[in-house]
């Protein structure tokens, strides 16, 4: 009977040296952090050769027919997700924690503590409540909430990479600039490892950012066509780490929603013209164990 030690034993080594690997990328140069929706798409990803992987939070929605929010998606279901993630392949996974799935500090370090369980390399708490009325948590509390995460981190004794996330963009936020600044500033000294404002689109505000965080590395979202913010512009301003969100999920919707259309709507199948060729796609997740 084999001994599940070994198996926790292994499982805590894997995940030191995904950390190890992730931390590593965010000391110079610039990444890109693509974003799978489930296990395929991670593999594949592998395949091509990123070094490190992020979960998205709307891309797994979409995919199990939810909306992307803390309420239709549960943590425990989060979590699951996560570890599938973690556990296609030997990258560094980050985890869209969204929310922390709490808003006081005590559920957000309690939630992380679980997060941290699933063999993530890094996790992202934003400051986003859900809520039309009061679209971000108050400062201090926003504050508190990283400052839980932190601790949380530093209670389990596995050096997970915390990246703390103001969504003032996101929410339609007045000054967006000021504020991200602000927070970020504020959730670096609560102890966040990587700051990250989704939404920030123009280079002088991507470059502020970078400053003001300094020496704390920067993740940019890159959600959509931009010819001005390349993966070469964004390291020329100082960013360290390039995610893209839902956005490869939202490619792959496009293409499955105009293919379901033009057979709806003409009757012939020449959509699928533009269809990957079944052995290519076979083949990598034929071959996925030779390489892991």
């Amino acid at each position: 009977m084999k001994d599940p030690s070994l198996d926790q034993s292994l499982a805590i080594a894997n995940q030191s040296s995904a950390i190890a690997v992730f931390r590593a990328l965010h000391e110079s140069g610039c990444f890109v952090l693509p974003n799978p929706w489930d296990v395929g798409t991670a593999v594949y990803l592998r395949h091509l050769g990123f070094k490190a992987l992020a979960t998205t939070s709307a891309g797994f929605a979409f995919s199990q027919g939810l909306p992307d929010s803390v309420s239709a998606v549960p943590c425990d279901l989060m979590l699951t997700h996560v570890r599938e993630v973690v556990e296609a392949t030997p990258l560094p996974v980050n985890a869209d924690f969204q929310t922390g799935y709490a808003d006081e500090p005590e559920g957000v370090a309690a939630n992380v503590a679980l997060c941290i369980a699933t063999g993530v390399a890094g996790l992202s708490i934003e400051d986003a409540t859900g809520e039309s009325a009061t679209p971000l948590y108050e400062f201090e509390l926003a504050v508190e909430r990283v400052r839980a995460a932190r601790n949380a981190i530093d209670a389990s004794g596995i050096p997970v990479v915390l990246t703390a996330r103001c969504e003032a963009w996101l929410v339609g936020q007045t000054d967006p600039a000021r504020v991200a600044v602000e927070r970020l500033v504020a959730f670096a000294e609560a102890g966040a490892d990587c700051l990250f404002a989704p939404g920030v689109r123009e280079p002088d505000e991507i470059a502020a950012i970078v400053k003001a965080v300094a020496p704390k590395p920067v993740n940019v979202l890159i959600s959509a066509p931009n010819p001005a913010l390349s993966v070469s512009r964004l390291a020329d301003l100082g960013v360290r780490r390039i995610s893209v969100g839902s956005a490869l999920a939202r490619v792959a919707w496009g293409a499955f929603m105009r293919a379901a259309q033009s057979i709806k709507e003409t009757g012939s199948f020449e959509a699928f013209a533009a269809a990957s060729p079944f052995s290519e796609i076979n083949d990598v997740m034929l071959n996925r164990k030779l390489i892991v």
